[in-house]
């Protein structure tokens, strides 16, 4: 383990690929404030499974998606980074909360691409951009994106529209933020067995074996092979990655 006094603030990070991430970090020996929407039992799991490792954690309450909400998580983020971690700053963060919304173009409600919108592209934006005071110079941000933006699979048009506007907006960060050495990455995992949109791909037989048969590698992805990389682009050997997409799918569609 890598003996850091980094810290990374992980959104989502209680469940699904998100703890899984925030554990990989761990295991670099960064510590981590994670976020959570609704199940903070969940979320004080994760805390004490990080805690258990030596590391310092803790969780805080975010809707990613209500912009007017983030003052008042950067006011609750600068406290525990005092109280929790003596210190008044963060390394990294990933931008990982979302939601899964599945619908046909021609069905899909104004009130979906809202919330998907509101999510997975206004709230990136607006949440990195306040945290920009408190992000030390040469750390690093990493957007989650997904195989979607790439490949088109019937019934994820709004979602994955937000995706690729997720991969535009990286590449302007790292452009804009290299000036305080902060590299900006985006890190797409293909089909993974979460309880993501539903469990539907963990859960419906079918939908496992299609994307089995479609992925290079013979297999759906599971979260262990996503979060390692994400910690591994929070790392030293990582400096020089920036402004890049790095598709995590076993070779989905190729």
């Amino acid at each position: 383990m890598e003996l850091t006094n980094k810290i990374a603030l992980v959104t989502g990070g209680s469940r699904g690929l998100g703890k899984n991430m925030a554990l990989s970090l761990a295991k670099k020996g960064i510590n981590v404030i994670l976020t959570y929407h609704s199940k903070q039992d969940e979320a004080q799991a994760a805390v004490a499974e990080i805690e258990k490792a030596g590391l310092k954690a803790a969780a805080l309450q975010l809707n990613a998606g209500d912009v007017k909400s983030f003052d008042s998580f950067f006011t609750a983020v600068k406290a525990v980074l005092k109280d929790t971690f003596n210190t008044d700053h963060f390394d990294f963060l990933i931008n990982n909360a979302g939601i899964g919304v599945g619908a046909s173009f021609a069905e899909t409600t104004e009130e979906d691409f809202d919330l998907l919108f509101n999510i997975h592209l206004k709230g990136v934006f607006f949440l990195s951009q306040k945290a920009l005071p408190i992000i030390n110079d040469g750390g690093r941000i990493i957007n989650i994106s997904s195989g979607l933006a790439r490949f088109s699979m019937p019934g994820y048009a709004a979602y994955a529209s937000m995706k690729g506007g997720i991969e535009v907006l990286t590449r302007y960060m790292a452009k804009e933020l290299g000036a305080r050495g902060i590299a900006v990455n985006v890190v797409a995992p293909g089909a993974i067995e979460t309880d993501f949109g539903g469990g539907l791909v963990r859960d419906n037989q079918h939908v496992n074996d299609h994307v089995a048969g479609i992925t290079a590698l013979g297999r759906v992805g599971l979260p262990d092979d996503i979060g390692g990389v994400v910690a591994f682009l929070c790392t030293e050997e990582a400096r020089w990655i920036n402004a890049q997409r790095i598709e995590v799918s076993g070779g989905m569609n190729l």
